[in-house]
């Protein structure tokens, strides 16, 4: 399998590699698997939320 990425992407796959210690097929692989796990939750009407709570704020971040 051969995957394309702009040289944006690939800086962005690099540096996540390096701080997490991990491949880049690693971090694809966890990439993929948080997508899945997202979606499937997202299908049940669920949201996905970040929140601060020292600012005591929440943002809802929208998948499409």
């Amino acid at each position: 399998m051969s995957l394309n990425l702009t040289e944006a992407e690939m800086e962005v796959l690099d540096d996540l590699a390096r701080r997490k210690d991990l491949t880049k097929t690693a971090v694809i692989r966890q990439a993929i698997r948080l997508y899945q796990l997202v979606d499937q939750r997202l299908s049940k009407g669920e949201k996905l939320v970040f929140e601060d709570e020292a600012a005591n704020k929440k943002s809802e971040l929208m998948v499409l």
